[in-house]
C-alpha cells in the first residue's frame, strides 16, 4: 500500500525510493560488475616511441623511408671503409718509412760504432807491437776508427729521442771515448821511449774498452735492433679491420640490390653497381698493396737486416779475437787472461772443436752469418770463413813457437810484422783478409736491404689515398642509385 509523503495531494501515491540508483544494464561483450566491487580501471594508453628509435620505426614503415635508411647505412659503411683503410695503410707507411730512414740506419750505425771501437782497440795493440816500425796505414786506421765512432755517436744522439733506452749508452760512450784515447796516447808515447809502463797503459786502456765502451756499444746495438724489430712488425701488420669492413660493406651493397630486385623486378641499379665496383676495387688495391709491400719488407729483413745483424756480430768477434791475440804479446805471455779471451771468443766465433765440419754445420756467429747470407753475398761470406780458418791455423803455429821453442820474437813475427816480404804468410794477413771480406759482405747485404725496402712507404700511401677516394665515390654512387628509386614515389 502506498504511503503519502510530504505535502503531496491527498491520496497521491508516491513510489518507494530505492537506496541507490539502479545499475546500468551491461554492455554487450563487457562482463557485468559484481555488486559492491570496485570499478574497473581503464587500461593506460600505449606509449608512443620517441627519439631516434621512433624516427627509425616510422621510417621503416614505408618504402621511401626504408630506402632512405638503406642509403644512410650504405653511405656510412662505404665512408668508414675508405677512412679506416686509409688510416691503417698510412700507419703502415709511417712504420715502413721509419724502417728505411730511421731505425735500420740507427741499427747499422750502432753496429758500426761497436765494430769501430773494437777495431780501434785491435789496431792500437798492433801499432804498439810494431812500435817505431808502425806503418802509417796502421796509425791512420786507428785514427779513422776513433773518428768514425765519435761521429756516429754524435749523430745517433742527435737522432734519438730523450725517452729512448739508447740515450744512456750513448752518454757513456761519449764520456769514455776521450778517456780511452788519452790512455792509448800515453801508452804509445811511453812505448816509443822504451818505458815498460807503456804496456801497462795499453792493457788498462784495453780493459776500459772491454769493460765499459764495448758493453755500452752492445747495449746500444740491442736497443736499436729492438726498435727496428718493432718498426718491422708495425710495417708488416695485416690490416684485418679494413678487410672485415670491406666484406661487411660489400655484403650490405649486395643485400640491398637483391631486395630492390625482388620488389621492383629491376635487375640492375647503376648507382649501387658502381658503388659495389668501387668498394671491390678498393679491397683489391688494399690486398695487392698489402701483399706486395709485406713481401718486400720480409725480403729486406731476410736478405738485409737479419744477415747484417749476424754479420756484424761475427765481425766484432773477429776483432775481439785479434785483440786477444795482440794483447797476449803486449803482455809477453805474463798472464793467461788474453789466452783465455782468445779461446772464449773463438769458441763463440766458430767452435774449433768442430773444425772438421763444413762451416754451415758448425756453431758460432760466423757459421750463422754464412747460413743467413743471401745468395749474392754467399760466396763472399764463405771466403771470409775460409780465411778465418787459415788465420786460426797460423795463430796455432805462432803459439807453438812461443810455448814449445820459447821463441817469442818468432811468434810475434808470425803474428804481426811490418816486413811486407813476410806479411802474406802471417796471421795478420789472414785476419785482414777475413775482416775485409766480411766488410764487403756487409756492404752487399746493406744494398739488398735498401733495394727491397725502399719505396714501400710510397706504395702504401698511394693505396691509402686511392682507397679513401674510392670510398667517397662509393658513398656518392650508392646515394644516387637509391635517390633514383626514391624519385619514383614523388
Amino acid at each position: 500500500m502506498a504511503t503519502p509523503v510530504g505535502n503531496g495531494a491527498p491520496g497521491a501515491v508516491v513510489p518507494a525510493r530505492p537506496d541507490r540508483p539502479p545499475a546500468a544494464p551491461p554492455r554487450p561483450g563487457v562482463p557485468a560488475q559484481r555488486p559492491g566491487a570496485a570499478p574497473a580501471r581503464r587500461p593506460a594508453p600505449a606509449r608512443t616511441p620517441s627519439g631516434l628509435k621512433a624516427r627509425l620505426a616510422r621510417a621503416s614503415r614505408t618504402a621511401p623511408g626504408r630506402l632512405r635508411l638503406a642509403g644512410a647505412v650504405l653511405a656510412v659503411l662505404t665512408l668508414a671503409f675508405g677512412g679506416l683503410t686509409a688510416w691503417q695503410l698510412e700507419t703502415r707507411a709511417q712504420a715502413a718509412e721509419r724502417v728505411v730512414s730511421y731505425s735500420q740506419p740507427l741499427s747499422r750505425d750502432a753496429a758500426d760504432i761497436h765494430r769501430s771501437l773494437a777495431d780501434a782497440d785491435t789496431t792500437a795493440a798492433t801499432g804498439f807491437l810494431l812500435a817505431g816500425a808502425e806503418p802509417k796505414a796502421v796509425r791512420d786506421r786507428y785514427e779513422q776508427d776513433l773518428s768514425t765512432a765519435a761521429r756516429l755517436i754524435a749523430e745517433a744522439a742527435a737522432r734519438t729521442t730523450a725517452a729512448s733506452p739508447a740515450q744512456g749508452s750513448l752518454a757513456r760512450l761519449n764520456q769514455q771515448l776521450p778517456v780511452y784515447a788519452g790512455l792509448v796516447e800515453s801508452a804509445r808515447a811511453d812505448n816509443r821511449q822504451g818505458f815498460p809502463l807503456g804496456g801497462a797503459y795499453l792493457r788498462y786502456a784495453s780493459d776500459q774498452m772491454q769493460n765499459v765502451l764495448l758493453p755500452a756499444a752492445a747495449e746500444l746495438t740491442a736497443a736499436e735492433n729492438q726498435e727496428l724489430a718493432d718498426d718491422y712488425a708495425a710495417a708488416k701488420a695485416v690490416p684485418w679491420g679494413a678487410y672485415a669492413l670491406a666484406v661487411l660493406t660489400i655484403g650490405a651493397l649486395v643485400w640491398v640490390q637483391v631486395v630492390l630486385f625482388r620488389r621492383t623486378n629491376r635487375v640492375f641499379n647503376p648507382g649501387l653497381l658502381l658503388a659495389t665496383a668501387a668498394v671491390l676495387a678498393g679491397a683489391f688495391w688494399l690486398a695487392v698493396t698489402s701483399a706486395s709491400t709485406g713481401a718486400a719488407l720480409k725480403a729486406s729483413d731476410r736478405n738485409g737486416a737479419t744477415p747484417l745483424r749476424a754479420l756484424n756480430a761475427a765481425r766484432v768477434d773477429v776483432l775481439t779475437a785479434r785483440l786477444a791475440e795482440n794483447l797476449h804479446y803486449v803482455a809477453r805471455g805474463s798472464t793467461v787472461k788474453y789466452a783465455e779471451l782468445w779461446s772464449r771468443t773463438t769458441n763463440g766465433l766458430a767452435a774449433p772443436a768442430q773444425k772438421d765440419l763444413p762451416m754451415l754445420r758448425r756453431a758460432g756467429s760466423l757459421p750463422e752469418a754464412v747460413n743467413l747470407a743471401p745468395a749474392v753475398a754467399d760466396r763472399t761470406v764463405r771466403d771470409a770463413a775460409q780465411q778465418y780458418d787459415t788465420w786460426y791455423e797460423r795463430h796455432d803455429k805462432a803459439r807453438k813457437l812461443e810455448t814449445d821453442n820459447a821463441d817469442y820474437q818468432g811468434a810475434l813475427d808470425a803474428t804481426v810484422t811490418a816486413d811486407q816480404a813476410k806479411a802474406p804468410g802471417t796471421a795478420d794477413a789472414a785476419f785482414n783478409a777475413t775482416d775485409q771480406l766480411l766488410a764487403k759482405a756487409a756492404d752487399i747485404e746493406q744494398q739488398e736491404f735498401r733495394k727491397a725496402a725502399e719505396g714501400t712507404d710510397g706504395d702504401l700511401r698511394t693505396a691509402a689515398v686511392a682507397v679513401a677516394l674510392l670510398g667517397l665515390a662509393a658513398a656518392a654512387a650508392a646515394l644516387r642509385g637509391l635517390g633514383r628509386r626514391l624519385a619514383e614515389y614523388r
